[in-house]
């Protein structure tokens, strides 16, 4: 009866979150923590871009958000690769409104989006 429901519920959103529009953006706008030192530092990339924080490279793929409100709900491509090994740290969508859902995995630094650059 549960499941009945659920999957119910999920058939009637799915054509709603199939018409949710979004623009591209230029650029983002990031934030990175150092979990040491407890400094952060926030910093714009464009597409295509790669910025440092420590021996992190970041790199931002592109930037999209919602067409009726692009202050809120963007995400990020994101490809981080830590300079000490050039291993890919992370490499996947990040999401401003739930950074702990699909974060980057480090034992000192950590880096959430903060919303896309439309200029």
């Amino acid at each position: 009866m549960i499941f009945r429901a659920f999957v119910s519920a999920i058939a009637l959103l799915a054509p709603l979150a199939a018409t949710a529009q979004t623009a591209k953006a230029p650029g983002a706008m990031l934030r990175g923590l150092d979990k040491i030192s407890g400094s952060y530092e926030d910093f714009s990339l464009t597409a295509g871009e790669t910025v440092l924080l420590g021996k992190l490279q970041i790199t931002l793929g592109e930037c999209r958000y919602p067409t009726d409100n692009p202050s809120g709900d963007a995400f990020a491509w994101l490809v981080v690769r830590d300079g000490n090994s050039e291993k890919t740290a992370f490499e996947g969508w990040m999401i401003s409104s739930s950074p702990g859902l699909n974060g980057l995995d480090h034992p000192r630094y950590d880096v959430w989006v903060l919303r896309c650059t439309t200029e």
